[in-house]
């Protein structure tokens, strides 16, 4: 993987990039949409290439381990060849849905026993099986095996949890020098920091995250409940310690306003699952705000859902028509709202871009955070 730098915004942190992978090159900063069990929920692969266009998207570990199983992946190939998309996928190593379990898991040094979710069996991760599983499934960038601590989180445990995910990653790296690659492309491993919402454990493990020289790096345990503002500030902490030359992925992030605030303390790479949950509840975000289809006011809106046109959605469909979808449960609205939501976040992030190279980035995310933050 090589990661370069275009240009930087002369007001804020934000930079614009390319991260070249062996199965393309991810221009940045980009917003990865949400391939859980390799599908992007939803959407087919033809619309997700051709109308989103994203240069990357994300599976997720845990998942695809328990359903189709890793053996399967394997055997066909890969995750590429599984699920027919020639662009690059980076893997959540699980420690979110891990985390997610708490009810049906146990933590300890070794690593994590939890129940499956499918059918109640039995697991365990430890972080280089986690490396080996991700090594079968073959996405472009894999992930560090980490605890991602709740909000509110107790000072002392969130101390400890980040210790033992800094010797987790000690033993990941281990694994992933030893373990050979499966297929006829490289693998790039990003670890993680966290620290919860304290400036001196963000600090501590950003800096031991960063000695590590990693080609990229990334910020987990945030969007996990806590104020916006706290987000913010530990990711600012994060991005001034990681190094200028490398990527910084924050993940599970988020709104596009959280996204816009993100970039502008200088991260790269985010992922987030509500774009697509949030389309399939009838909310639409857009420009100018956001926007609930269900509601009666727009049963007879012949307008399109946004003017400035990102994706096919805001030209070939109404508010009224997309809002009928939704009201008689026809697939195809929820379709349609996915493409389009997808479609805003992949725009705001190049819009982002050419908004860095331009010099003027800071200026316009401020009357962006404006514009979007109102209930249309």
């Amino acid at each position: 993987m090589k990661f370069e730098r275009t240009a930087s915004d002369p007001n804020s942190k934000a930079r614009a990039g390319s991260i070249t992978t062996d199965h393309g090159v991810i221009e940045t900063p980009i917003f990865m949409p949400v391939g859980t069990a390799a599908t992007v929920k939803g959407v087919h692969q033809r619309d997700l290439d051709q109308e989103v266009n994203p240069d990357i998207i994300l599976a997720n570990t845990y998942h695809l381990y328990l359903r189709p199983k890793t053996e399967i992946i394997h055997q066909a190939g890969g995750i590429h060849k599984f699920m027919n998309w020639k662009r690059p996928i980076l893997t959540d190593s699980g420690g979110y849905q891990v985390y997610s379990l708490s009810a049906n898991r146990k933590i300890k040094e070794e690593g994590v026993k939890f129940k499956s979710h499918v059918d109640g069996s039995m697991h365990f991760f430890t972080p280089e099986n986690v490396i080996d599983i991700q090594r079968k499934i073959g996405a472009d960038i894999i992930m560090a095996f980490d605890e991602c601590t709740p909000y509110p989180c107790d000072y002392r445990y969130a101390k400890a949890s980040m210790h033992m995910t800094h010797r987790w990653l000690e033993r990941c790296l281990t694994q992933n020098e030893k373990s050979p690659l499966l297929y006829d492309y490289a693998q790039t491993f990003f670890p993680i920091v966290q620290g919860s919402v304290y400036k001196d454990l963000r600090t501590q493990s950003a800096e031991y995250i960063a000695s590590k020289g990693a080609e990229g790096n990334a910020i987990g345990g945030l969007s996990v409940g806590e104020p916006a503002e706290e987000m913010y500030g530990m990711t600012e902490i994060v991005c001034d310690i990681l190094p200028e030359d490398k990527p910084r992925y924050l993940m599970g992030v988020g709104t596009p306003i959280n996204l816009l605030e993100n970039v502008a303390l200088g991260v790269d790479m985010f992922d987030c699952v509500m774009p697509t949950r949030n389309a399939r509840n009838g909310m639409l975000f857009t420009a100018d705000g956001t926007i609930n289809i269900k509601n009666k006011k727009w049963e007879d809106d012949f307008s399109v859902i946004d003017a400035a046109g990102y994706t096919f959605v805001d030209t070939d469909y109404s508010k009224a028509y997309l809002r009928h979808l939704f009201k008689v449960n026809e697939m195809l609205g929820k379709q349609i709202a996915t493409i389009h939501n997808l479609g805003f976040y992949l725009w705001l992030m190049r819009e982002a871009r050419k908004r860095i190279i331009a010099g003027d980035f800071y200026s316009w995310k401020e009357q962006m955070v404006k514009n979007m933050d109102k209930r249309l």
